[in-house]
């Protein structure tokens, strides 16, 4: 609780460091934050060659063509990852600020996440305006994105508070991070429509809807392309959270026990 309170109590800081984080990223580069778009959509492109005109992955259940389908399922991700290994690495980057006594250093894994969001807030009006230009309207559904959205930040900062302590400590922890979200990526049915693809297959399809993060990809989807409301996940939806609490729990149970040794290792 003492931590959520400092999170509150400092909302103002939080923002102001969030956007300076955003505009120095890429600070000193010709492009500038331009960089921060142009490669989630090269990575994004170059899926849909591999795995449209290459792989030739057969068009999904209600019509919508593969590249829809996973850009409607890759946008979350996008943030999650980039989010999750920048908050990683928070406390490294800014040793300067852990080292001052008075200063909250409970906001620097939000303000990581936060930065994030701003590309992020870009691609979902993007891939709306992607869906319109193929002729598909996303559906009225398309209103739960923000709740989507809200449960991406927390459950990134579920694990941020818990990746970041770890790092000041063991410093290959954040390769290590990297590496597990690659694997994490393709267990995801981020490059595949589930219902598709595993839809004869309950028990295998009920397995990996145990991964948390599932429950985004599949939320983004139901509003840009499915049209389901999401009081629909009514086994889903207590579940994700459950876990999503979890690990917050566990993250912030961590961070407070680590944080009075990051001045001592950094």
């Amino acid at each position: 609780m003492n931590t959520i309170r400092e999170l509150w109590n400092n909302r103002k800081m939080i923002w102001k460091l969030s956007r300076n984080d955003f505009k120095t990223k890429y600070a000193g580069s010709y492009f500038g934050i331009l960089w921060a778009f142009v490669q989630p959509i090269v990575t994004t492109l170059i899926y849909v060659i591999i795995f449209q005109a290459g792989v030739k992955v057969q068009p999904t259940a209600a019509g919508y063509p593969y590249a829809l389908v996973l850009i409607s399922g890759i946008i979350p991700w996008f943030f999650f990852s980039e989010a999750l290994l920048n908050s990683t690495n928070c406390f490294m980057e800014y040793s300067y600020l852990v080292k001052k006594v008075v200063f909250k250093i409970s906001i620097l894994p939000v303000v990581k996440v936060i930065s994030s969001l701003f590309v992020h807030l870009f691609f979902v009006v993007l891939v709306f305006v992607i869906f319109l230009l193929f002729g598909k309207v996303p559906p009225i559904q398309f209103i739960q994105i923000f709740y989507y959205m809200f449960c991406t930040i927390c459950f990134t900062l579920a694990l941020a508070f818990l990746t970041s302590s770890i790092v000041p400590f063991f410093r290959d922890f954040g390769q290590i991070v990297s590496i597990g979200l690659q694997v994490w990526m393709w267990i995801c049915p981020i490059m595949w429509d589930m219902n598709s693809y595993l839809g004869k297959h309950h028990r295998l399809m009920m397995l990996l809807k145990l991964n948390p993060f599932n429950y985004i990809v599949q939320g983004y989807r139901d509003c840009y392309m499915n049209g389901v409301w999401l009081w629909e996940h009514w086994k889903y939806t207590p579940y994700f959270w459950a876990v999503t609490l979890f690990l917050g729990w566990f993250g912030f149970r961590t961070f407070k026990k680590l944080r009075i040794h990051f001045s001592d290792v950094l």
